[in-house]
């Protein structure tokens, strides 16, 4: 009956054909964005109801891998993303007080160990995987290496990995690290008076002077280091600059809660769209080795964070997040809007983080010769 209304009214039969076919569908982006939209604020409403840290993140994430698994092709703007991380970044330097940094410094030889310690389990779990032919070349090393999701597979696919398998491996560990976090965090250490999680007005400002400065090195820094292609720029660059005038005492940080939402929505998306369905069904075979590894991963965290627990007097919650070998990005959203120190955490995440940035290249290629010698 539709049909012959819509013939009725002039509408060609090749036009009607088009519209019946459901793949057709699957190319219409506004129409995705208008189902994911209300889909990522329902799960959202639902995490943050629950005081579930990192809520938003979450709730966008899981709504874009709903959508991305049913072989929808939705991509967040790039230039969006980097603003998001931007922000995040921001966020970070916020909690990277002085007296953090100068617990970092007296202790350096602990965040060196610690760090290390990821660094090197990683590596070996790549070198198992492709010692048993799961992935070719460096792709196993680049997919476990610890650091931002973004910023490793950007290395990955500069040093000839498979970007799809890296890809598939770094938002696999970020999202199976990231719930678990997000929910020990739950459990063991209550979360905090975050904005966003409790609610607070989404556009109370505290000083809008403090806000605008921010803004603007977010978003100036996160563009200046998008237009120079720096591999994870958009967030590295507004932490370190951040880190020092904050430390400096030029700048104070403020963020308001409707903008930290949307950097969250900005990251929960960008991991979520990443699991399109061509990358699950070409890794589905490694999915059994790729899940063990990822928990032996881990496991190595919740030992270094015994460890800290042990030798520095640091809360559990806290170690466990400072060791979690998650993205820096969505940890840092987890460490501020849960009841743990956040300077500890982001500077343990940020040691890390450049660590591999530094010497990410090199592990990939020793542990790739290893692999060819044998």
């Amino acid at each position: 009956m539709w049909r012959r209304f819509l013939q009725s009214v002039g509408v060609r039969a090749d036009r009607l054909r088009e519209w019946s076919d459901p793949q057709s569908f699957k190319n219409l982006p506004a129409l995705w964005w208008a189902i994911l939209l209300p889909l990522s604020a329902l799960l959202s409403w639902l995490f943050t109801l629950v005081h579930l840290p990192a809520g938003v993140l979450l709730g966008c994430m899981a709504a874009g891998i709903w959508l991305s698994s049913r072989d929808v092709q939705l991509h967040l703007p790039t230039p969006l993303f980097a603003l998001g991380q931007g922000v995040l970044g921001c966020l970070m330097a916020q909690s990277l007080q002085p007296a953090a940094l100068a617990k970092v410094a007296a202790d350096w030889p602990v965040f060196l160990l610690a760090t290390s310690a990821v660094i090197v389990a990683s590596a070996v779990l790549g070198w198992i995987l492709m010692r048993r032919k799961v992935f070719p070349g460096s792709t196993a090393v680049w997919g476990l290496a610890p650091g931002a999701a973004s910023a490793m597979v950007v290395l990955a696919e500069s040093y000839g990995a498979d970007v799809r398998l890296v890809a598939f491996m770094q938002y696999l560990r970020v999202a199976v690290v990231t719930a678990t976090a997000a929910l020990v965090a739950r459990l063991f250490a209550g979360h905090s008076t975050s904005p966003v999680v409790a609610g607070v007005g989404w556009f109370e400002l505290v000083n809008a002077s403090h806000v605008g400065w921010t803004l603007l090195l977010a978003f100036g820094g996160a563009a200046l280091a998008y237009r120079l292609r720096i591999p994870a720029g958009p967030m590295v660059l507004p932490l370190l600059v951040g880190t020092a005038l904050q430390s400096a005492g030029w700048l104070v940080i403020e963020l308001p809660a409707l903008v930290l939402a949307l950097a969250y929505a900005m990251i929960g998306w960008s991991i979520g769209l990443r699991f399109t369905h061509a990358i699950l069904l070409h890794a589905l075979r490694a999915l059994p080795q790729v899940f063990a590894s990822i928990v032996v991963l881990m496991g190595v965290g919740v030992v270094i964070a015994v460890a800290l627990t042990e030798w520095m007097a640091i809360d559990p919650m806290t170690a466990y997040l400072a060791s979690s070998p998650g993205g820096a990005d969505s940890v840092a959203v987890i460490a501020a809007t849960s009841a743990v120190d956040a300077g500890f955490v982001m500077a343990m995440q940020l040691a890390r983080f450049l660590l591999v940035l530094v010497f990410g290249p090199s592990v990939s290629r020793l542990v790739a010769s290893k692999n060819d010698g044998n």
